[in-house]
């Protein structure tokens, strides 16, 4: 119990870099991801494009474009900090993912409420924004928040580059220490807690988008 409380501090540091880093990314992701998805709906040379960079993105790991970011970048003048960099490449990383939630939401939306906003004369962008989005988003918000639980996994390839998250926290303590039980059961508790807590907020959510 004593260990437990003695890295406690260290955890609920990690913790908040873990949540701000991973939520910044998420969001960024799902914003971009539903914004390009909008774009490419009406454009086929858009949406070849977006296919193909989902493509490249899906297809290889993400270690591999944090170390674009990281350290390829500065070779072309833009140095980015430790969490800018994870910032930035996690929220591409996933916006390919919240891009294809987003395409499924809306393919699984009946082409007959399409073909009755044309009878009455509603344009293509008013339909996507007040028919077809109210019940896509619906459809996909636990699609969205499995792919948010993701993310906050993924984010713990940051430690490569120092972050200072909760996987490098706790290997960090490991080095020092030289324990392992407890450093990797706080970070196990961590992550689950992480993920709970997207998980109830999703269905709290979704109660209510339902219920309203």
């Amino acid at each position: 119990m004593n260990e437990f409380l003695l890295y406690l501090p260290d955890f609920a540091r990690a913790l908040g870099v873990t949540l701000g880093v991973s939520l910044s990314a998420a969001l960024c992701g799902a914003c971009g991801g539903f914004l390009l998805h909008a774009l490419c709906r009406s454009n086929a040379w858009l949406f070849g494009i977006w296919r193909v960079w989902v493509w490249l993105i899906r297809g290889t790991p993400y270690l591999a474009q944090l170390a674009v970011f990281y350290f390829g970048l500065p070779a072309l003048g833009l140095t980015l900090s430790a969490v800018e960099a994870t910032v930035m490449s996690l929220a591409l990383y996933s916006a390919a993912y919240f891009g294809e939630i987003f395409r499924t939401a809306w393919k699984s939306i009946g082409p007959g409420q399409l073909e009755a906003a044309q009878v009455h004369d509603i344009s293509a962008w008013q339909s996507f924004w007040f028919i077809q989005s109210p019940q896509a988003l619906r459809f996909s918000l636990p699609l969205l928040g499995n792919q948010c639980i993701l993310v906050i996994k993924e984010s713990a390839v940051a430690s490569v580059i120092t972050v200072p998250e909760l996987t490098m926290t706790t290997g960090q303590i490991v080095a020092t220490t030289y324990t392992y039980i407890v450093p990797y059961t706080l970070l196990i508790i961590s992550y689950w807690l992480l993920a709970q807590g997207i998980s109830l907020s999703v269905r709290l959510l979704s109660r209510q988008v339902t219920e309203g």
